[in-house]
């Protein structure tokens, strides 16, 4: 076994069966033990904190991606420049090819979805560690003893994502056989690779999956993964459903961004964030503190230091903790983007109300079957949903709608209804999206 692979192995075995805080003071205790250390020794080495007394994380402010990439430079710790970064990432782009990196640092671009697109740094170290804990954290206890059995055939895992790096290579090894498909080059060029693979993973996000579960259910795809996991798109009740109905296995859910590894699903099917080796402040969203703003913090990095940066995304809490008894936060949902949630004023005042997208994705859920696939896109107090649906699903939209208005108290908005038009693979899915606020309202969380 290589280098590489015996640093991959002693991070799985640690994560593994390592030992892990077996309670939520415990595991607090251990994030200020590794954040200390993580201000005092790595922090220092960025040119933006060299200077700069810190004591406490909340000692630094908290920062988005224009404060990241506009100080790209300041805040890596190799000396690597925003230009160059991005001018090699774009070569990998355009070229297809993502194995050159600047020295050993990985270098990659971020989909751009909440705005500009980002790059992102990673060491190899922070590979080799990085896939260690993704195993551990994703691989089902089942094919455990194939991944530790020299003589055992290796796990196949098929991995469809819009680019490569050599951050998911970094999974390959002898016992793990891990073939990338470019979802730019479609679900049809990608099945009879996908059939001569026969994979026992499958990973992809929720759109892809629901078409290659269609591809199954007609006959023209036959593979029998024992495990898929779900990533880069909200996972949605109809695509879980959809997946398990072709595959016979419930999908699991990866939430890993460009800001680090940040949430898994356990083995009980409760949905974690990755606390152990992400510090993950809450900014609540809602007064019953059951939805928030993740501001990431992770002390698992030293190259790209990602220090309380916020993430646009809209988490919410589990009702209750997980079977498992991890102590790390439960996740009902990731439900989507800050710009997805939807705003109307309040049926009684100018206070505005917030609608989010789970709300809305409940009211086409409630529809049934007639609504096979809806995009929801507000402009002002005109909402246009687009539906592929069979005859008399809009009548079931707008009585989901108007029930949701009412238990909401806010003024209805205009549905104007037409027909939904398929999208690239490669794209990401946003099935409800903020386009213009209504006049007048002044919408803050």
């Amino acid at each position: 076994m290589g280098a590489e692979a015996l640093a991959i192995a002693a991070h799985f075995a640690r994560t593994r069966w390592g030992s892990a805080p077996g309670s939520r003071d415990a595991l607090e205790a251990h994030q200020r033990r590794a954040l200390r250390r993580f201000l005092r020794e790595v922090l220092p080495r960025a040119p933006m904190y060299r200077d700069r007394r810190v004591r406490d994380l909340t000692d630094l402010p908290v920062m988005d991606k224009s404060a990241l990439m506009g100080e790209f430079d300041a805040r890596n710790t190799r000396g690597i420049r925003l230009e160059d970064a991005m001018a090699l990432a774009l070569r990998a782009e355009a070229s297809r090819d993502f194995t050159p990196t600047i020295s050993d640092v990985t270098v990659g671009l971020s989909s751009g979805t909440s705005g500009n697109r980002g790059v992102f740094l990673v060491s190899a170290a922070e590979r080799r560690r990085w896939a260690g804990i993704l195993l551990a954290r994703a691989l089902p206890p089942a094919l455990t003893p194939r991944l530790l059995t020299p003589w055992a055939p290796p796990i196949r895992v098929a991995f469809f994502l819009r680019a490569n790096s050599n951050l998911y290579e970094t999974l390959g090894s002898r016992r793990i056989r891990f073939a990338f498909f470019d979802l730019l080059a479609g679900v049809e060029a990608a099945l009879p690779a996908l059939r001569a693979l026969r994979p026992d993973v499958l990973v992809g996000t929720p759109q892809l999956l629901r078409a290659l579960a269609a591809e199954q259910r007609a006959g023209r795809l036959d593979i029998r993964p024992s495990h898929i996991l779900s990533v880069a798109e909200v996972l949605e009740a109809q695509d879980a459903a959809a997946v398990e109905q072709a595959f016979g296995v419930r999908p699991h859910q990866l939430y890993q961004a460009t800001e680090g590894f940040l949430g898994y699903t356990c083995a009980h099917g409760g949905l974690h964030l990755n606390e152990r080796f992400v510090h993950i402040e809450p900014q609540w969203l809602d007064e019953a503190r059951t939805r928030f703003q993740p501001v990431v913090t992770d002390f698992t990095r030293e190259t790209q230091l990602i220090v309380r940066y916020r993430l646009n995304d809209v988490l919410r809490l589990a009702d209750a903790p997980c079977a498992c008894g991890s102590p790390e936060r439960t996740l009902a949902a990731i439900e989507g983007r800050c710009d997805e949630v939807l705003w109307l004023p309040a049926r009684d005042s100018a206070r505005a109300v917030p609608v989010f997208p789970d709300a809305v994705r409940r009211c086409m859920a409630l529809a049934g079957p007639a609504v096979r696939e809806f995009e929801v896109v507000q402009q002002g107090m005109r909402w246009h949903v687009r539906l592929a649906a069979s005859p008399g699903a809009q009548v079931l939209v707008v009585r989901a709608m108007a029930e949701l208005w009412a238990r909401l108290g806010v003024r209805p908005p205009e549905l104007v209804f037409g027909d939904w038009q398929a999208q690239d693979l490669h794209l990401k899915r946003r099935r409800v999206r903020l386009a213009q606020l209504p006049q007048g309202l002044s919408c803050t969380f």
